[in-house]
């Protein structure tokens, strides 16, 4: 009987340790796009002003990405943002020199996470 204790025992810490020293699970959930307001400059390029809103974690778990896409999917415009944004939420962070094909109506602004990548909320920019 002591045997069965003593190896139950070696389990059961084996398990705690385990969940003690495993990293946490990822809270902040997906990048959303809250806010965009688009602009023509006199070159027929675009700049987009983007409001991204993700609760940052630091490193491990930040809002690393907004991109500007055509209707067809094609990525017209990517901003890397370069750091978490842990104590600015939500953040706002620019890209000029956007060129958009003739004829495009709008576009879909949206934003990844450095863990859960593409898919929070988008926001559609009507362009007209």
């Amino acid at each position: 009987m002591p045997r069965i204790r003593n190896t139950l025992w070696a389990v059961c810490a084996g398990i705690a340790a385990l969940a003690w020293f495993a990293p946490p699970p990822a809270l902040a959930g997906k990048a959303d796009v809250v806010e965009v307001v688009a602009q023509q400059a006199g070159d027929g390029t675009w700049r987009f002003d983007v409001t991204v809103a993700h609760a940052d974690e630091g490193w491990d778990h930040y809002a690393d990405l907004w991109e500007v896409v055509a209707p067809d999917g094609t990525v017209l415009g990517q901003r890397v943002l370069a750091h978490p944004h842990v104590d600015e939420q939500p953040f706002t962070r620019s890209l000029s020199g956007v060129e958009i094909p003739a004829g495009t109506g709008s576009v879909e602004v949206r934003a990844r996470d450095s863990v859960h990548g593409l898919g929070g909320r988008s926001v559609l920019v009507d362009l007209d």
